[in-house]
């Protein structure tokens, strides 16, 4: 009996550090598993509450163009990657540009106008607006893996055109009047087909 003990406590001496460290991180690595299995531990794919269509708009500041018309037009796509990471093609809404303003001070009234800057003539800001589909989590809208926020940088890219700017504004399209009125459409369907 003694000799078997004295052989169990040679061979847990003869076990190296890297294998001690071995089996512990596959027993940790179980035990985080089996937390996750039963919901005690909530992962990424559980924090999301729910997909909606999303309308964001990109502010490009100081775009110089010579051309007649802006290579960015409503009513297309444009391909953008964010935080330089490529994502996907997206509907353009709505794009609107202006041409550099500069403040004048008026003699007479104290006040102030806001004219064109003829020292920039070519010189524009463009605001862009898209939409895109998105997981809507407790932190926001999370398109291509990335929270869509104010001052997000993204790029804009067409067949003529490379344009950085920042998101400016973020709006969540409530859809939840459509999918009742839907729920309601097939409930009759299905009536109607009984």
């Amino acid at each position: 009996m003694n000799e078997k003990i004295a052989l169990l406590i040679e061979k847990i001496k003869s076990v190296k550090k890297v294998d001690l460290i071995i089996i512990a991180g596959v027993i940790i690595a179980l035990l985080v598993g089996f937390v996750t299995f039963k919901n005690i531990r909530q992962t990424a794919d559980k924090q999301i509450e729910a997909t909606s269509k999303i309308s964001f708009t990109v502010f490009i500041r100081g775009i110089t163009y010579t051309g007649a018309d802006l290579p960015i037009k409503a009513d297309e796509k444009t391909f953008i990657s964010i935080r330089n990471v490529p994502y996907s093609d997206l509907d353009i809404v709505d794009v609107q540009a202006e041409r550099k303003k500069v403040v004048l001070p008026t003699v007479n009234n104290k006040k102030v106008m806001v004219v064109e800057d003829v020292s920039q003539a070519n010189m524009y800001d463009v605001t862009v607006t898209l939409t895109d589909t998105a997981k809507i989590t407790k932190d926001g809208a999370v398109v291509g893996g990335n929270k869509i926020k104010i001052g997000l940088p993204i790029t804009l890219e067409g067949r003529d055109y490379k344009f950085t700017g920042t998101v400016s504004d973020l709006k969540i399209i409530n859809e939840t009047a459509d999918a009742e009125l839907n729920k309601t459409i097939q409930s009759i369907n299905t009536a109607d087909n009984v």
